[in-house]
Order: C-alpha cells, then sequence, then structure tokens
C-alpha cells in the first residue's frame, strides 16, 4: 500500500513535534526550569504569582525525570534559594538554605544564632511591591547577614510559634532550610533537615511576575530580576 505524500508529510511533522516535546520536558527535567510560586513564605524576596527560574545544574546532575544523581561538583552554602520536594508531603518548597553540614544553628526570638554567634539584623524599608490586600497584621522589614550574604526578610505579629528553637547540629549531607517569611513559613523548623542530594536546584531569578491579587496585573519591574 502507497502512502500519500500528505500523510507522509504530517506524519514527519508530527514526529520532529514529539521530539521538540521530549526535548524541552528532559531541558526542564535535568537541566533548568521556571517554576510559579503559589504561597508567600518567601516574602518579600520571592511574591506570590512571582514564576521563577531554576539552574538545575547548580549543584550536579541528575537522570531526566528522576531524582538520581549522576555527577556532583558543587554543595548548597548558605543564602542559596533552593527548590525541593518537601519532606512531608513531596510537594516542591522554594525556601533559602541557612545552615549547611556542621553548623550549629538556634532561633531565639525570631533571630537566628549561628554556631553561637547572633546574625546582625538591620532595619529595611517595607518592599517596593505590595504583597497582599491588607491581612491586619503588623510587619517588620530587616535586612539579615548571612555569613556575609544580606538578604531580606520581613516578620508579623502572628505570635510565638516557632520563634525560639535549638540548638541543633546540621547532619552531614543536609541542609537546614527556612522562608524568608519568617513567621508564616512552614518549613524546616517543621520537616527537620532537607538531604542534598534531593535539592533539585538553585533559583536564579524572576522570569516574569503577576499579581493575583490585582486582577492578574504584570509587575514590570520584577521581569527578569535576579536574587
Amino acid at each position: 500500500m502507497r502512502i500519500s505524500p500528505k500523510v507522509r508529510r504530517q506524519s514527519r511533522e508530527w514526529s520532529i513535534t514529539l521530539v521538540m516535546i521530549g526535548v524541552l520536558f528532559t531541558f526542564r527535567s535535568s537541566l533548568a526550569d521556571w517554576y510559579d510560586v503559589p504561597s508567600g513564605s518567601m516574602e518579600p524576596t520571592i511574591l506570590v504569582g512571582d514564576r521563577v527560574v531554576v539552574n538545575k545544574l547548580a549543584y550536579g546532575l541528575k537522570v531526566p525525570f528522576t531524582r538520581l544523581r549522576v555527577a556532583t561538583w558543587a554543595e548548597p552554602v548558605r543564602g542559596d534559594i533552593v527548590t525541593f520536594p518537601s519532606p512531608a508531603d513531596g510537594q516542591r518548597l522554594v525556601k533559602r538554605v541557612v545552615a549547611v553540614a556542621g553548623d550549629v544553628v538556634a532561633m531565639r526570638d525570631g533571630r537566628l544564632v549561628l554556631d553561637g554567634t547572633p546574625l546582625v539584623y538591620t532595619p529595611a524599608p517595607a518592599p517596593a511591591w505590595p504583597l497582599r490586600p491588607d491581612d491586619g497584621h503588623e510587619h517588620g522589614w530587616f535586612t539579615e547577614d548571612l555569613a556575609g550574604r544580606a538578604h531580606p526578610v520581613m516578620t508579623t505579629d502572628r505570635g510565638p510559634r516557632l520563634r525560639n528553637w535549638g540548638p541543633v547540629e546540621v547532619p552531614a549531607g543536609s541542609v537546614l532550610v527556612l522562608g524568608d517569611n519568617r513567621d508564616n513559613s512552614a518549613d524546616g523548623r517543621v520537616f527537620g533537615f532537607v538531604p542534598s542530594d534531593q535539592l533539585e536546584g538553585r533559583v536564579e531569578g524572576v522570569a516574569f511576575s503577576l499579581d493575583r491579587d490585582r486582577h492578574w496585573g504584570p509587575r514590570w519591574g520584577r521581569f527578569g530580576d535576579g536574587l
């Protein structure tokens, strides 16, 4: 049976399309990806509606579509923003590495203590971008100096939840992660340490950002913003 030129052409086009789709998904699985951020646990650094870019080659190479790492060439450091499956339920999370293997870390009145030395917190102005409609709470804004890497954090008057704990030592092959929204983040204080080989990658920046609370309006100034 002869196959018509039209059928051959359509088959070739479908084959090319499937190959391109396969390449795209392989790229996103092993090299780089972008994720929508649905929660405010990393505010004010990452906002709800940000689409963040993740470098999946930051720490090593994994077999596509698996969590099997076949090569490692770097370890996470304090201050990195990382993605990983939650040890509690497998949901993808975005948090900041605040302590690495061997660190002794504690929190006193909402402030981190690293190897016995309290971190330095400097008052900071409110962020340029409104976080959400008024939630009825008072917020505080600070710059946290995490081993020489400064970044913003926020506090709220929700109460003493998880503001005092430790000291604990981070075990070998693990990291401790927290959200920058310190009083509104289910993080390492809840689910414990994260194995370094479970980290999917390092967040490098914001591709684009849409404000869900304001009719999905674009936050133009956040497009292409590095973190």
